[in-house]
This record gives C-alpha cells, sequence and structure tokens, in this order.
C-alpha cells in the first residue's frame, strides 16, 4: 500500500531545494510526499563560528530528532554536514547524484591577489578547512568569519570590505546565485562528500527505504563513502581542516586527501589510484598511512584546538 513521505528539511532556500529536488525524483518512481520544515541550531545562531558550536551535525540534529520522533519519514542533507556516525536508529537510504565539488571565491574589484601567494587581503569563510588551505597558500592574507545561509552570505561580502568570500559551488549553482564574478579554486580540495546530497531514514522503515533507493546513484556513493571513511579514520567532525576527493574515471578510483594544521603552516596530502574492484577500506588505509607519516601530530594539534 502506497504511503504519503513526509520529507523533512531545513527552511534555507538551499535546503528546500535539495528537498523539493527529492520530491520530484520520489514523484517520478511513483511515490507521493510532502515537505516539512524543521529549524536547526545551525541556521538559529548565525554569529558563532561552526567550529566552536563544538556539535557535530549542527545542521543535522533536529532533522534527526524529527525522524526518530516520528515526524518526518526521511531527512534531505548536504552530505558534507552529516556526521560521519550516523545517530543509532538513522540509516542511509540513498545518495544523488553528485553536482560540482568545487569551491569558489565570490570576489569584489580585481583577482591579481590570487596569481601572488605574497599578496594581502580579506578573504571570508566560516570553513576550518577552507581556512586552513587558504592560508598554507596565501599565508599574508587576513581571514574572516562568515556565517548565515547562501543569500545573507552573499549580501554580507556586497557590504564588506572583504576581497572576496568562498562559497562551495553547487550551494550557488543550484539555487541560480553563483555571480559573475566567481572563480573555481581548482587548487583546493573540497570537504569530504561535497556537492553530494544524502536522504536519510529510521532504522527499519522500509517503505521510506525501499522508495528513496530508487534515487541512489552508485558510483557517487562509492567515493563519498571512502571520502567520508578517510575524514573518519583521520578526526571524525566535519569542523576539521581535513579535505578528500574520491573519482572514478575509466574503471580506475582515484583519491586525493590532505590534512592541514589549523593555521594552514603544516600539511600532508596522499593520492591514490586503484582498480574499481579494490576500493574497499581505501579510505581508512589511506589515512592510516598519512597518520603513520606525520599527519599523527598534526591531528594532535587540531584536537588540542591548534595549540
Amino acid at each position: 500500500m502506497k504511503k504519503l513521505i513526509r520529507i523533512g528539511t531545513r527552511e534555507s532556500q538551499l535546503a528546500v531545494w535539495q528537498a523539493v529536488h527529492v520530491q520530484k525524483l520520489l514523484a517520478q518512481h511513483g511515490f507521493e510526499s510532502e515537505l516539512v520544515h524543521i529549524k536547526s541550531e545551525g541556521d538559529i545562531d548565525l554569529q558563532t563560528p561552526l567550529y566552536e558550536m563544538g556539535v557535530q551535525g549542527i545542521f543535522t540534529r533536529s532533522l534527526d530528532i524529527a525522524l526518530l520522533s516520528d515526524k518526518i519519514d526521511i531527512a534531505v542533507h548536504s552530505m558534507k554536514d552529516v556526521p560521519t556516525q550516523l545517530p543509532k536508529g538513522i540509516v542511509q537510504a540513498a545518495v544523488l547524484e553528485r553536482a560540482s565539488y568545487k569551491d569558489l571565491l565570490v570576489y569584489k574589484g580585481n583577482i591579481n591577489f590570487l596569481n601572488d601567494f605574497n599578496s594581502s587581503a580579506i578573504i571570508a569563510t566560516s570553513s576550518i578547512r577552507r581556512k586552513a588551505q587558504w592560508l598554507n597558500r596565501y599565508p599574508n592574507h587576513t581571514l574572516e568569519n562568515l556565517r548565515g545561509n547562501v543569500n545573507t552570505r552573499l549580501k554580507k561580502v556586497e557590504e564588506s570590505n572583504w576581497n572576496g568570500a568562498i562559497f562551495a559551488a553547487a550551494g550557488l549553482e543550484r539555487i541560480d546565485l553563483r555571480p559573475e564574478h566567481s572563480v573555481e579554486l581548482d587548487w583546493m580540495l573540497p570537504a569530504p562528500a561535497q556537492g553530494a546530497i544524502t536522504v536519510v531514514c529510521k532504522e527499519g522503515d522500509d517503505y521510506a527505504f525501499d522508495a528513496c533507493q530508487h534515487l541512489n546513484n552508485e558510483p557517487t556513493a562509492i567515493c563519498t563513502k571512502i571520502e567520508r571513511d578517510f575524514l573518519r579514520a583521520l578526526l571524525g567532525g566535519c569542523s576539521t581542516p581535513i579535505s578528500a576527493l574520491a573519482e572514478i574515471k575509466n574503471n580506475e578510483l582515484i583519491f586525493k586527501g590532505n590534512i592541514l594544521s589549523i593555521d594552514g603552516k603544516d600539511k600532508l596530502a596522499i593520492e591514490k589510484r586503484v582498480s574499481i574492484k579494490d576500493t574497499d577500506g581505501l579510505g581508512d588505509k589511506a589515512a592510516y598511512e598519512l597518520l603513520n607519516n606525520g599527519g599523527q601530530k598534526i591531528a594532535e594539534g587540531i584536537r588540542n584546538g591548534g595549540k
């Protein structure tokens, strides 16, 4: 018997776009659904930097609670916001085909400073990962904190004295807000699972799980699992200067990962190429190799708050 699937979503424009996208995909497979809007702590507190809030899953916890208390049947998340360890009683039901994984700089004025590693500029981002990679490349730049939904952040850039701010390309492109004055940062490795959307449901809810399985994109699911395994094996949290990207090309999986100190001064990177048949455990293996080759010291420094 067909049931109405209640889709939980945060209230931001991007979150709603993602939920509507899942709703349309479910409809293509004959499933009816409705949206249920849930406020998240990450949307309410727009002052505290994410990494100071001390909570994994700051954008997902409210939806998790709604799921476990039977207010919704499925929740839709930007996968990079989801803790590597899902709450007890919640399971991954689908990973949608990935959009762009890239970070981009929305800039003001000219961007000559990008070609001079000794230049001075003010760049805004709330991401500890982006800050570390930026300072590693541009040690003389000043990094400012930038919070809020996509629309709020774009407005702050316009009204500020900043030279630019860093955004996820997928977020801006999905809601047609990517400005002309933006440039992709091809040198910057993304957050694990950046650009991917995941759908979760309650364990034991076979109807919701089976419905969402129609939306699952296997290549994206494989790549994001490896990236998130790498993150979990290194430190586990999403507010860490850890980046990872797995891509499948010609039956080969190419993995790149790195870990940086919070101030960007120390950096260790790793790259692996394996047959698509040999991807099991790759994220863990890459993480342990990195830890054994000097990454342990950087990881301990991050755990101690960069001291």
